[in-house]
């Protein structure tokens, strides 16, 4: 990450998306830097029921054994 600051998180990725989202009780529990975006864009669970609209952003790298995207 930008700041050097390392979380170890379970998490499951479905690496056919565009986006990946984290819940905003995660961002704010682990203090995870977010930025305002001049677009929204809808957000679907995995069932294909709308979520709800995103406006804001955090920057992150995946790492999992040999992949880091």
């Amino acid at each position: 990450m930008k700041n050097g600051k390392n979380l170890k998180v379970k998490v499951l990725v479905d690496l056919g998306y565009i986006h990946i989202g984290i819940d905003k009780h995660s961002v704010k529990n682990k203090r995870i830097q977010t930025k305002l975006i001049n677009f929204s864009f809808e957000v679907f669970n995995d069932n294909g029921t709308k979520n709800r609209e995103m406006t804001r952003v955090a920057p992150l790298e995946v790492k999992t054994n040999r992949y880091k995207e």
